[in-house]
């Protein structure tokens, strides 16, 4: 599948166009659903005990750091729970970030943003178990992930810098004021037909 001499972000980009072939239903083809299955059941578990999925992982991963490759056991068991994918369009990592499809979440109970504070500030082993919480409730508004960008994000969680989730909190409050100043631009009869 990957060429040894290939670096790690062509890796990373065939890998995401690999799983999202798997849940390809264009041109008559149908999605793999057995596939998407054997990797769902990776959801929660460590890599090494999710045998089933190793025949989709490995051969992307085989010359990479049992660190990295967790990234792909996780971003692949979580596109399989929902395969809606960002559309080629701003590869911005401020504008499609996790942050940027969580922000379309928000609601005025202010528990999204207490969610997304607990991603934020969580550590590296325990991203799986929050990132799967929050794609199904992604899932659950059809609402897309850039599956490479977080895959990218994945490996740099753990930066001193922590510029990851700078990004990721950027693209969630500055969607909020986005929003807000929108709708204070918007001429006032829009407004209230928007109502």
């Amino acid at each position: 599948m990957t060429e040894p001499n290939k670096s790690t972000s062509q890796k990373k980009e065939e890998f995401i166009s690999f799983l999202q072939k798997l849940a390809d239903d264009k041109n008559g083809k149908k999605p793999d659903r057995a596939a998407l299955a054997r990797l769902r059941r990776g959801l929660g578990k460590n890599p090494s005990e999710a045998t089933e999925v190793h025949p989709y992982i490995v051969p992307f991963t085989s010359s990479e750091s049992d660190r990295l490759a967790d990234d792909y056991y996780l971003v692949a068991s979580l596109f399989a729970l929902h395969q809606i994918s960002w559309l080629d369009g701003d590869k911005s990592p401020l504008k499609n970030n996790l942050g940027a499809s969580f922000a379309k979440l928000k609601d005025d109970s202010g528990s999204i943003e207490k969610r997304f504070v607990a991603l934020l500030n969580c550590r590296k082993e325990d991203l799986p178990n929050h990132l799967r919480h929050i794609v199904s409730l992604l899932k659950s508004k059809d609402i897309a992930i850039d599956w490479l960008q977080l895959l990218r994000d994945l490996n740099n969680w753990d930066s001193d810098e922590r510029f990851v989730q700078r990004y990721w909190a950027k693209a969630f409050w500055s969607s909020q004021s986005n929003q807000s100043n929108d709708s204070e631009n918007q001429p006032e009869n829009q407004l209230e037909s928007n109502s």
